[in-house]
């Protein structure tokens, strides 16, 4: 459905993204991780056709999507875009901005449409308050339900619950992600958020250097981690003898040939996470119970 065909793209001749390809099936959920400057942002930005390609094709079914240079408006009435900066009508309701472009030949689908929107990101509460006066965290669930009212082929999600707080996080997530499965609407969200892939993306792709570094299913990318930036996007982890290790990887044991004296004890609700020095080298890893710094221990790898 989605074929991206060896994208490039520079910013005033500033390489951003080079040789990028990959398809995506309708329904999918594509994540894309890397750190901060690695380009994810503008790459939704060009699958949305907010600028104009250096080189390559970016396709949608037989359609090719384009920028600026041959479209006088910007976007396609199957694809929505969520970026982190709200796009929203501050003086009318929440009710409103979610229907507004939902059509009033038919009143009762779109007050059935809107009711279950507002249900989808948790904001039945808030149907008839102004959009104004909402924190940031629910104007970007006003923003999610308002790309979804008229259900899109697919979405393209700029860390979307970035300003949502822990307390409805979790469950928004669910319900975001379940009803785009629902309705089998392909999904392409751009995180630094392990919590929006796992559990949720089909496929995951990693961006380093203005490239794809990596690509495969979000399980596989977690149990073989072949670089740190891939580690440390899922956890705390260490570089011991060349290899990567989890934290959670790292046990206490009566005996092994690893002795480490712990330095800092960190409680992370059902664990602590000890911060200790083996060999001269700081190395974390998972424990019961909390130990006592400058205690020694020995320490060796469970898979």
């Amino acid at each position: 459905m989605l074929s991206v065909e060896q994208l490039t793209f520079s910013y005033d001749k500033k390489p951003v993204l080079n040789d990028i390809s990959f398809k995506l099936k309708a329904g999918e959920h594509l994540a894309i991780i890397g750190e901060s400057g690695c380009g994810k942002s503008t790459l939704l930005k060009l699958l949305y056709g907010e600028y104009d390609l250096n080189g390559g094709h970016i396709y949608w079914k037989d359609q090719e999507i384009l920028g600026p240079k041959f479209n006088l408006v910007v976007g396609y009435d199957f694809m929505k875009y969520v970026a982190q900066e709200f796009d929203l009508m501050p003086f009318i309701s929440v009710e409103e901005n979610i229907g507004k472009f939902l059509s009033n030949f038919y009143p009762e689908e779109k007050k059935a449409r809107t009711a279950e929107l507002l249900e989808v990101v948790e904001l039945t509460a808030f149907a008839k308050t102004k959009v104004k006066i909402l924190s940031g965290g629910q104007k970007q669930r006003v923003a999610l339900a308002r790309a979804l009212a008229k259900q899109p082929e697919i979405m393209l999600l700029d860390e979307p619950f970035s300003h949502i707080d822990n307390f409805k996080k979790q469950s928004l997530r669910r319900n975001v992600f379940k009803y785009l499965k629902e309705k089998n609407i392909s999904c392409v969200v751009a995180t630094h958020d392990k919590e929006d892939v796992l559990g949720f993306a089909d496929h995951m792709i990693v961006l380093n250097n203005n490239k794809i570094v990596e690509s495969n299913s979000p399980e596989k990318l977690f149990k073989s981690p072949k670089t740190s930036l891939i580690a440390s996007f899922f956890g705390e982890f260490n570089t011991i003898n060349g290899e990567i290790i989890y934290a959670h990887q790292l046990k206490v044991v009566e005996s092994s040939k690893w002795q480490a004296t712990v330095k800092h004890v960190y409680f992370k609700g059902h664990f602590y996470l000890v911060e200790a020095v083996l060999n001269n080298q700081t190395v974390f890893f998972e424990h019961d119970n909390a130990l006592n710094p400058y205690e020694e221990v020995h320490i060796a790898m469970i898979k």
